[in-house]
């Protein structure tokens, strides 16, 4: 029996997370074991880690959702990969392929759903089981280091491109700078938008990063700038922050007629009137994880050069040292760690 280190969410208590030993596991029949050689700290492993998430999790699990590596032990029913292939996986490890949303591509929002890290065991480890049926190819010349931060791209993506409507020369603003909200900003640049990127003073250091995807930053109020050009009010904004001062802001700095969409969690009650939603026909949109025609498509704005995740990346830890990856990304002192389990 083959053991491995794992970073385990064990209770619901904060801070209970831990370096355990983990047995390895036996893919089914459509599975495939991946060697995970890098996998992304996401903000919703810091939730979990802290207590402060709004999700049903199945403890205990092994955090861990933005991962890649290569294919180690391949199912008897796999037939379109092979053992050493580079890949990455999407993150609905369980689905209903025969319910109404499944069938029509959108298993991402299957109520059945659930995901790795919170439904079944993640990627924070040296071995992960994985369906088949969520792999994707690594293009060749793809760093295996920035290929695991593809999932994110894709919540961007899904966010921004999917989900909104941009034209070159909007006025787009992005509140909260953390990993998602500075690559929502990146997707809206890649659009042709005129992007500000909005953060509180202890965001300083995520900001700076915005910079160099081509972004305005600002602290505190973008009244000013979403005004600019007419008075009116921003294009679009992406409330990639969660909390509900955040929806109350997005709602005074879009135009009549604007869009805002929602990507970022937050279980406080909102605590205010949504009655400028109605006033400007403002149209209100969620946006929630991705499906397979996003990842195909991110991994070729990755591979053509197009979006480069290296601005994120704040460095890399082995396993053993997920704490200070934690800690230095829940401060704000790095935008995005990312754990190396082979190491």
């Amino acid at each position: 029996m083959s053991l491995s280190p794992a970073v385990i969410n064990f209770s619901s208590v904060p801070h209970s997370v831990a370096l355990r030993e983990l047995t390895r596991p036996e893919p089914g029949p459509e599975d495939v074991i991946l060697a995970v050689e890098a996998v992304g700290v996401c903000g919703s492993d810091l939730h979990q880690w802290t207590g402060s998430h709004s999700w049903t999790v199945n403890y205990p699990v092994v955090l861990g959702h933005e991962f890649g590596g290569r294919i180690d032990a391949i199912g008897s029913a796999v037939t379109a990969w092979k053992e050493g292939d580079r890949v990455v996986s999407e993150t609905a490890a369980v689905i209903n392929p025969n319910s109404p949303l499944a069938r029509r591509g959108l298993y991402n929002l299957d109520p059945t759903r659930k995901g790795f890290g919170y439904g079944v065991d993640g990627a924070m480890t040296r071995y992960v089981r994985v369906p088949a049926r969520c792999l994707h190819r690594v293009p060749d010349g793809l760093p295996m280091l920035h290929a695991a931060l593809t999932e994110p791209c894709c919540v961007a993506y899904n966010a921004v491109i999917q989900q909104a409507r941009i034209m070159p020369g909007d006025r787009i603003v992005v509140l909260g700078p953390g990993p998602i909200g500075i690559l929502c900003a990146a997707m809206a640049r890649m659009a042709g938008a005129q992007v500000a990127l909005v953060g509180l003073e202890r965001d300083r250091v995520r900001l700076e990063v915005g910079k160099s995807y081509g972004c305005e930053v600002i602290v505190g109020d973008a009244t000013e700038w979403a005004r600019a050009r007419d008075g009116l009010g921003a294009d679009g904004v992406i409330d990639a922050a969660g909390v509900s001062a955040a929806l109350k802001a997005a709602l005074d700095l879009v135009r009549p007629a604007g869009w805002i969409s929602k990507v970022g969690w937050g279980p406080q009650p909102l605590g205010f009137s949504l009655d400028p939603l109605v006033a400007k026909a403002v149209t209100l949109q969620g946006s929630f994880s991705h499906n397979w025609p996003i990842w195909e498509r991110v991994l070729a704005l990755m591979s053509s050069g197009q979006l480069d995740v290296r601005p994120i990346i704040g460095g890399t830890w082995p396993l053993a040292g997920w704490h200070e990856a934690f800690e230095r990304m829940h401060n704000g002192e790095i935008v995005k760690a990312v754990l190396t389990p082979g190491d």
